[in-house]
């Protein structure tokens, strides 16, 4: 069994992809050793938001005056934001990045196999809106982080970092 997520290492690709922006609404996965180390990290800016919509209009205006962000909510905001993504993020061309922390996702059991329904239809929305999505699972996937940010700016469009357990 690989190792589980490690924060750290996390932070450190987001760093290693030019971010410095972190707009977030806290949330329970990845809050406790993500967000607030970054925020007591001076290489980010971190701009607490209070709707996710909110959140994902700050990264295109970051964006639009040369600053990359990266968007940090939980997949029930995702799924309140939609609207907000397929405008700004899609129809705007806007490389808007987000690490969503899937709340409450069984251990082992991938997202579209979940007993909760919230968590079983992020992925196949993503699918549907032609949004890249990644699953970061363990520590081997962390190096996803840098070639899905990298290749959202290159082109101009979202991409989801999906954490499917709290990193430690």
């Amino acid at each position: 069994m690989e190792p589980a997520l490690d924060a750290v290492q996390i932070i450190r690709e987001i760093k290693r992809a030019g971010i410095r922006f972190i707009v977030a609404v806290p949330d329970r996965t990845t809050s406790e050793n993500v967000l607030k180390p970054m925020q007591k990290d001076p290489d980010f800016q971190v701009v607490q938001v209070c709707k996710e919509d909110e959140g994902l209009s700050i990264c295109c205006g970051l964006y639009s005056t040369g600053h990359r962000a990266l968007l940090l909510i939980q997949h029930t905001g995702l799924l309140d934001s939609i609207n907000a993504l397929r405008g700004s993020g899609i129809e705007g061309q806007n490389p808007v990045c987000m690490m969503v922390g899937l709340l409450q996702l069984e251990p082992g059991v991938k997202p579209t196999k979940s007993k909760r329904y919230g968590l079983r239809i992020v992925e196949p929305i993503l699918d549907a809106m032609q949004i890249e999505h990644h699953l970061l699972e363990t520590s081997g996937d962390i190096a996803k982080v840098v070639p899905a940010i990298e290749k959202a700016y290159s082109n101009q469009t979202p991409v989801v970092l999906l954490v499917a357990t709290e990193p430690k």
